[in-house]
């Protein structure tokens, strides 16, 4: 049973980074095959995909977010990591860090296999 868990602070300041950590057990960020994604849900509208890093490293974002959202991983750890720069109160949102297959489109939530339950951030000063 694969779980993820997302964590970083709740509250950040505009113009301010945030960082967020999702920390993976009962199964590898190196697995072949997965994407590994992170997805949020601002208040009163939908999800929305950030970007995703592969289990082979390599990185693809939503053109939207891409200069301001790089992925990273620590494969000792089993964790990815998002920074997301000069945020705003539109960044407000509950985070979450998903896992889906190589063969789905990220932006086809229902098809995520595994979920963290989420983490609200806020931006306000």
């Amino acid at each position: 049973q694969v779980q993820l868990q997302e964590s970083g602070p709740g509250l950040v300041k505009p113009s301010q980074t945030l960082s967020l950590t999702c920390t993976v057990s009962g199964g590898s960020i190196t697995s072949n095959n997965y994407y590994w994604s992170w997805i949020r849900h601002p208040p009163g509208k939908g999800l929305e995909w950030i970007g995703y890093i592969a289990y082979s490293g390599s990185t693809y974002y939503s053109p939207s977010l891409k200069s301001r959202t790089p992925i990273a991983r620590d494969t000792s750890k089993n964790q990815f990591t998002l920074q997301l720069s000069s945020v705003t109160p539109e960044d407000t949102a509950v985070y979450y860090c998903a896992r889906t297959s190589v063969e789905v489109d990220p932006e086809k939530y229902n098809e995520y296999d595994y979920w963290g339950e989420g983490t609200q951030v806020t931006v306000s000063a």
